[in-house]
């Protein structure tokens, strides 16, 4: 999807706040067909939105005795993604938006947040803690290390996302501007912040990254990927 388009898909979004309610009281009086609720007369489990909860709230509240309510997050426009969809190892703690494309036999580590219009190729993995912008786009086999930053651009929708091509390594805790294009096979080092187009089979490092060598065999050696990692 182009700016214009995530733009406007999040424009029309309704926007929502779902709540999880723990209630506890006289239910029997209390209607609760039209939403999610798991319990019995006496106490349960609600899920609604929270102007439906503040209307109920409001209508039962000689049945309502007590009540715990849970709230993650506020006039949310974007709904998080249905990982079901990914063929993927995605661990615990992970935030994908909806509208992401991830290849086969990634894998996403802890921590990780995937914005919208993002997309990532087979076999690459995202490490712990690792923020990927809206549109950025990660080529097949690549490793993208631990606490690293790819911005990303939904405003101003003239400005061009990080493209990161096939089999790229960079380090933990480097930062990638907006704009900027890895190259194939190119390398990163940790802590890095890239304000210029990195070409194929570099290493840069440094703030700002500057080239240092081209990529050898000794090189590749210290970072080749290991697809036992990768496989599901």
């Amino acid at each position: 999807m182009n700016s214009f388009e995530i733009i406007k898909y999040i424009a029309d979004a309704q926007r929502k706040t779902p709540c999880k309610i723990w209630v506890a009281g006289n239910l029997s009086n209390c209607d609760f067909r039209n939403y999610n609720y798991y319990g019995n007369d006496k106490f349960g489990t609600l899920f609604c939105e929270l102007k439906e909860w503040q209307v109920l709230k409001e209508t039962y509240k000689d049945e309502i005795k007590k009540f715990n309510i849970e709230i993650d997050r506020r006039n949310s426009a974007i709904p998080l993604a249905d990982y079901s969809k990914y063929n993927a190892r995605i661990e615990p703690g992970v935030s994908i938006r909806d509208l992401v494309e991830i290849g086969d036999n990634c894998v996403i580590m802890m921590g990780a947040v995937i914005n919208i219009g993002a997309v990532i190729g087979v076999k690459t993995m995202i490490d712990m803690n690792v923020v990927i912008g809206g549109r950025a786009k990660i080529g097949d086999n690549c490793h993208i290390g631990a606490g690293s930053v790819l911005a990303g651009v939904i405003e101003p929708p003239s400005a061009e996302p990080v493209i990161v091509e096939d089999n790229v390594v960079i380090g933990a805790n480097a930062v990638l501007l907006e704009g900027i294009r890895v190259g194939k096979g190119a390398v990163v080092a940790a802590g890095a912040v890239v304000v210029n187009n990195v070409e194929p089979n570099t290493i840069v490092a440094g703030v700002p990254a500057k080239p240092i060598k081209k990529v050898d065999d000794k090189t590749k050696n210290k970072i080749q990927l290991i697809d036992e990692l990768r496989r599901l």
